[in-house]
Protein backbone atom coordinates (compact mmCIF):
# COMPACT_ATOMS: atom_id res chain seq x y z
CA UNK A 1 0.00 0.00 0.00
CA UNK A 2 1.35 3.20 -0.89
CA UNK A 3 0.54 6.15 1.48
CA UNK A 4 -0.31 9.16 0.37
CA UNK A 5 0.76 12.79 1.90
CA UNK A 6 -1.33 15.30 2.84
CA UNK A 7 -1.03 18.40 1.43
CA UNK A 8 -1.38 21.40 3.82
CA UNK A 9 -4.65 23.29 2.12
CA UNK A 10 -3.95 26.64 2.44
CA UNK A 11 -6.59 29.86 2.32
CA UNK A 12 -6.64 33.15 1.40
CA UNK A 13 -9.03 33.63 4.13
CA UNK A 14 -6.66 32.82 6.68
CA UNK A 15 -5.05 36.35 5.93
CA UNK A 16 -7.62 38.21 6.96
CA UNK A 17 -7.06 36.61 11.04
CA UNK A 18 -4.72 39.30 11.61
CA UNK A 19 -6.29 42.39 10.53
CA UNK A 20 -9.99 40.77 12.38
CA UNK A 21 -7.54 40.38 15.65
CA UNK A 22 -6.24 43.91 15.57
CA UNK A 23 -10.36 45.11 15.16
CA UNK A 24 -11.35 43.19 17.63
CA UNK A 25 -8.66 44.49 20.24
CA UNK A 26 -8.20 47.97 19.50
CA UNK A 27 -11.67 49.08 18.11
CA UNK A 28 -14.41 46.52 18.83
CA UNK A 29 -13.49 46.24 22.63
CA UNK A 30 -12.42 50.05 23.19
CA UNK A 31 -16.26 50.68 21.56
CA UNK A 32 -17.95 48.19 23.95
CA UNK A 33 -15.98 50.03 26.76
CA UNK A 34 -17.14 53.65 26.08
CA UNK A 35 -20.49 52.09 25.40
CA UNK A 36 -20.54 50.54 28.95
CA UNK A 37 -19.59 53.91 30.51
CA UNK A 38 -22.18 55.72 28.51
CA UNK A 39 -24.72 53.47 29.55
CA UNK A 40 -23.94 52.83 33.69
CA UNK A 41 -24.12 54.84 36.70
CA UNK A 42 -20.65 56.13 37.59
CA UNK A 43 -21.33 55.30 41.65
CA UNK A 44 -23.67 52.27 41.13
CA UNK A 45 -22.07 50.63 37.66
CA UNK A 46 -26.43 50.42 37.58
CA UNK A 47 -27.63 50.96 33.95
CA UNK A 48 -28.56 54.22 33.41
CA UNK A 49 -29.70 57.09 31.22
CA UNK A 50 -28.33 59.89 33.49
CA UNK A 51 -25.00 60.27 31.92
CA UNK A 52 -27.15 61.56 28.79
CA UNK A 53 -29.10 63.73 30.94
CA UNK A 54 -26.23 65.06 32.69
CA UNK A 55 -25.11 65.83 29.57
CA UNK A 56 -27.77 68.14 28.05
CA UNK A 57 -28.52 69.63 31.65
CA UNK A 58 -27.68 73.64 32.38
CA UNK A 59 -26.90 75.20 35.63
CA UNK A 60 -29.02 76.75 38.52
CA UNK A 61 -29.01 79.36 36.52
CA UNK A 62 -28.78 78.95 32.58
CA UNK A 63 -30.17 76.24 30.44
CA UNK A 64 -28.39 73.73 28.27
CA UNK A 65 -28.76 76.26 25.22
CA UNK A 66 -27.22 79.03 27.53
CA UNK A 67 -24.09 76.85 28.55
CA UNK A 68 -20.86 76.90 27.88
CA UNK A 69 -20.62 73.50 26.54
CA UNK A 70 -24.06 74.19 23.64
CA UNK A 71 -21.35 77.18 22.85
CA UNK A 72 -18.23 74.91 23.12
CA UNK A 73 -20.32 72.19 20.93
CA UNK A 74 -21.83 75.49 18.39
CA UNK A 75 -18.01 76.18 17.81
CA UNK A 76 -17.00 72.95 16.97
CA UNK A 77 -19.75 72.71 14.21
CA UNK A 78 -18.49 76.14 13.15
CA UNK A 79 -14.81 75.41 13.09
CA UNK A 80 -15.53 72.21 10.96
CA UNK A 81 -18.08 74.03 8.46
CA UNK A 82 -15.71 76.50 7.68
CA UNK A 83 -12.61 74.67 7.57
CA UNK A 84 -13.92 72.02 5.01
CA UNK A 85 -15.51 75.11 2.80
CA UNK A 86 -12.05 76.44 2.53
CA UNK A 87 -10.28 73.15 2.15
CA UNK A 88 -12.78 72.00 -0.68
CA UNK A 89 -13.12 75.41 -2.69
CA UNK A 90 -9.03 75.44 -2.72
CA UNK A 91 -8.86 71.66 -3.19
CA UNK A 92 -11.36 71.37 -6.24
CA UNK A 93 -10.22 74.08 -8.68
CA UNK A 94 -6.31 72.98 -7.73
CA UNK A 95 -7.51 69.02 -8.82
CA UNK A 96 -9.39 69.99 -11.50
CA UNK A 97 -6.51 72.11 -12.86
CA UNK A 98 -3.95 68.90 -12.75
CA UNK A 99 -6.31 66.40 -13.78
CA UNK A 100 -7.14 68.33 -17.06
CA UNK A 101 -3.91 70.18 -17.38
CA UNK A 102 -0.89 68.97 -19.91
CA UNK A 103 1.69 68.20 -17.12
CA UNK A 104 3.28 64.93 -17.93
CA UNK A 105 4.37 63.69 -14.99
CA UNK A 106 0.96 64.73 -12.87
CA UNK A 107 1.60 62.81 -9.57
CA UNK A 108 4.58 64.22 -9.29
CA UNK A 109 2.67 67.50 -9.21
CA UNK A 110 0.08 66.25 -6.80
CA UNK A 111 3.10 64.95 -4.58
CA UNK A 112 3.39 68.34 -3.64
CA UNK A 113 0.56 69.11 -1.70
CA UNK A 114 1.05 65.31 -0.30
CA UNK A 115 4.63 65.45 0.67
CA UNK A 116 3.95 67.62 3.98
CA UNK A 117 1.98 65.10 5.31
CA UNK A 118 5.08 63.30 5.32
CA UNK A 119 6.13 65.26 8.32
CA UNK A 120 5.11 64.80 12.12
CA UNK A 121 1.79 66.23 12.92
CA UNK A 122 3.10 67.91 15.97
CA UNK A 123 6.63 69.30 14.03
CA UNK A 124 4.52 70.82 10.97
CA UNK A 125 1.46 72.53 13.86
CA UNK A 126 4.69 73.40 15.85
CA UNK A 127 5.88 75.09 12.84
CA UNK A 128 2.65 76.78 11.74
CA UNK A 129 2.72 78.02 15.27
CA UNK A 130 5.82 79.77 14.82
CA UNK A 131 5.31 81.02 11.54
CA UNK A 132 1.78 82.78 13.13
CA UNK A 133 3.80 84.09 16.02
CA UNK A 134 6.46 85.74 13.20
CA UNK A 135 3.55 87.45 12.29
CA UNK A 136 2.23 88.40 15.33
CA UNK A 137 -1.28 86.99 15.33
CA UNK A 138 -0.36 83.87 17.44
CA UNK A 139 -2.32 83.93 21.25
CA UNK A 140 -4.27 86.82 20.27
CA UNK A 141 -7.77 86.30 21.08
CA UNK A 142 -9.46 88.09 18.22
CA UNK A 143 -6.80 85.55 16.06
CA UNK A 144 -7.67 82.54 17.85
CA UNK A 145 -10.73 81.51 15.47
CA UNK A 146 -8.59 81.74 12.56
CA UNK A 147 -5.62 80.40 14.05
CA UNK A 148 -7.83 77.57 14.66
CA UNK A 149 -9.22 76.98 11.12
CA UNK A 150 -5.90 77.53 9.33
CA UNK A 151 -4.22 75.18 11.26
CA UNK A 152 -7.32 72.57 10.38
CA UNK A 153 -7.24 73.45 6.66
CA UNK A 154 -2.95 73.26 7.09
CA UNK A 155 -3.69 69.93 8.08
CA UNK A 156 -6.62 67.85 6.48
CA UNK A 157 -6.08 69.52 2.77
CA UNK A 158 -4.38 66.74 1.31
CA UNK A 159 -7.08 64.57 2.45
CA UNK A 160 -9.60 66.73 0.11
CA UNK A 161 -7.73 67.41 -2.89
CA UNK A 162 -6.16 63.51 -3.07
CA UNK A 163 -10.33 61.60 -3.51
CA UNK A 164 -11.73 64.88 -5.73
CA UNK A 165 -8.33 64.56 -8.04
CA UNK A 166 -9.10 60.70 -8.04
CA UNK A 167 -12.90 61.01 -9.44
CA UNK A 168 -11.99 63.69 -11.85
CA UNK A 169 -9.21 61.64 -13.87
CA UNK A 170 -12.00 58.75 -13.62
CA UNK A 171 -14.48 60.93 -15.49
CA UNK A 172 -15.21 60.03 -19.22
CA UNK A 173 -13.78 62.48 -21.27
CA UNK A 174 -15.72 61.76 -23.91
CA UNK A 175 -19.08 62.83 -21.80
CA UNK A 176 -17.68 66.06 -21.90
CA UNK A 177 -17.02 66.08 -25.78
CA UNK A 178 -20.62 64.96 -26.29
CA UNK A 179 -22.07 67.93 -24.22
CA UNK A 180 -19.90 70.44 -25.95
CA UNK A 181 -21.14 68.53 -29.57
CA UNK A 182 -24.42 69.09 -28.12
CA UNK A 183 -23.78 72.98 -27.94
CA UNK A 184 -23.16 73.29 -24.34
CA UNK A 185 -20.71 75.94 -23.33
CA UNK A 186 -17.77 75.16 -20.95
CA UNK A 187 -19.47 76.49 -17.75
CA UNK A 188 -22.55 74.25 -18.72
CA UNK A 189 -20.13 71.15 -19.33
CA UNK A 190 -19.27 71.46 -15.93
CA UNK A 191 -22.34 72.08 -14.07
CA UNK A 192 -23.91 69.42 -16.13
CA UNK A 193 -21.10 66.90 -16.58
CA UNK A 194 -17.75 67.17 -14.42
CA UNK A 195 -19.20 68.44 -11.36
CA UNK A 196 -22.24 65.81 -10.83
CA UNK A 197 -19.51 62.80 -12.03
CA UNK A 198 -17.22 64.60 -8.88
CA UNK A 199 -19.67 64.08 -6.34
CA UNK A 200 -18.27 61.10 -4.90
CA UNK A 201 -15.40 62.30 -4.62
CA UNK A 202 -16.40 65.78 -3.11
CA UNK A 203 -18.37 63.92 -0.30
CA UNK A 204 -14.93 61.69 0.61
CA UNK A 205 -12.87 64.72 0.95
CA UNK A 206 -16.20 66.45 3.56
CA UNK A 207 -16.36 63.29 5.79
CA UNK A 208 -12.57 63.22 5.93
CA UNK A 209 -12.55 66.57 6.65
CA UNK A 210 -15.18 68.17 8.72
CA UNK A 211 -15.41 65.02 11.04
CA UNK A 212 -12.07 65.21 11.84
CA UNK A 213 -12.24 68.60 12.50
CA UNK A 214 -14.61 68.83 14.67
CA UNK A 215 -12.30 66.47 17.56
CA UNK A 216 -8.22 67.25 16.40
CA UNK A 217 -8.08 69.10 19.49
CA UNK A 218 -4.07 69.40 19.42
CA UNK A 219 -4.74 71.51 16.70
CA UNK A 220 -6.98 73.85 18.01
CA UNK A 221 -4.95 74.16 21.76
CA UNK A 222 -1.72 74.70 19.78
CA UNK A 223 -2.64 77.09 17.64
CA UNK A 224 -4.40 79.07 20.10
CA UNK A 225 -2.16 78.17 23.48
CA UNK A 226 -5.44 76.21 24.29
CA UNK A 227 -8.13 79.05 24.48
CA UNK A 228 -9.99 77.46 21.74
CA UNK A 229 -11.84 74.75 23.27
CA UNK A 230 -14.25 72.17 21.02
CA UNK A 231 -15.50 68.87 21.11
CA UNK A 232 -12.70 66.97 21.20
CA UNK A 233 -10.73 69.11 24.07
CA UNK A 234 -13.93 68.22 25.99
CA UNK A 235 -13.22 64.55 25.51
CA UNK A 236 -10.04 64.90 26.10
CA UNK A 237 -10.31 66.80 29.72
CA UNK A 238 -13.15 64.23 30.65
CA UNK A 239 -10.82 61.37 30.54
CA UNK A 240 -8.19 63.48 32.40
CA UNK A 241 -10.08 64.37 35.08
CA UNK A 242 -11.63 60.71 35.64
CA UNK A 243 -15.34 61.33 34.35
CA UNK A 244 -15.40 58.60 32.32
CA UNK A 245 -19.00 58.40 32.06
CA UNK A 246 -19.51 62.16 31.19
CA UNK A 247 -16.74 61.41 28.17
CA UNK A 248 -17.86 58.19 26.98
CA UNK A 249 -21.44 59.56 26.50
CA UNK A 250 -20.32 62.70 24.51
CA UNK A 251 -17.43 60.20 22.42
CA UNK A 252 -20.78 57.82 21.95
CA UNK A 253 -23.05 60.94 20.55
CA UNK A 254 -20.40 62.01 18.42
CA UNK A 255 -19.95 58.78 16.81
CA UNK A 256 -24.10 58.92 16.44
CA UNK A 257 -23.07 62.08 14.24
CA UNK A 258 -20.20 60.46 12.46
CA UNK A 259 -22.55 57.61 11.52
CA UNK A 260 -25.38 59.81 10.90
CA UNK A 261 -23.53 62.17 8.25
CA UNK A 262 -21.61 58.60 6.41
CA UNK A 263 -25.14 58.06 5.72
CA UNK A 264 -26.65 60.91 4.47
CA UNK A 265 -23.05 60.97 2.12
CA UNK A 266 -24.31 57.39 0.85
CA UNK A 267 -20.79 56.02 2.15
CA UNK A 268 -22.74 52.66 3.48
CA UNK A 269 -24.29 51.97 -0.94
CA UNK A 270 -23.36 49.14 -2.46
CA UNK A 271 -24.19 49.07 -5.21
CA UNK A 272 -21.57 49.27 -7.80
CA UNK A 273 -21.17 52.88 -10.17
CA UNK A 274 -18.75 51.85 -12.30
CA UNK A 275 -20.91 52.67 -15.28
CA UNK A 276 -20.56 56.23 -14.66
CA UNK A 277 -16.81 56.24 -14.79
CA UNK A 278 -16.43 58.87 -11.97
CA UNK A 279 -17.93 58.18 -9.43
CA UNK A 280 -15.76 55.08 -8.44
CA UNK A 281 -13.48 56.70 -5.56
CA UNK A 282 -10.33 54.39 -5.82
Amino acid sequence: MTSTKMKPHFSRKLLAIPYALFLAFFVVVPLFIIVYYAFTNGDTGNFSFENFARFFSGTTTENFFQSSRFMMIMQSFFISIMSTLVCLFIAYPVAYFIAHSKIKNKMGFLLLFIVPTWVNFVLRINAMKELLDLIGIYNKPEWNMFNTILGMVYDFFPFMILPIYTTITKIDKSYIEAAKDLGASGPAAFLKITLPLSKAGIMSGISMVFLPSMTNYVVSNYMTFNHTKIIGSFIDECFRNDLWNLGSVTALMLLAIMFLFSWLSGSFDTESESGTRGTSLW
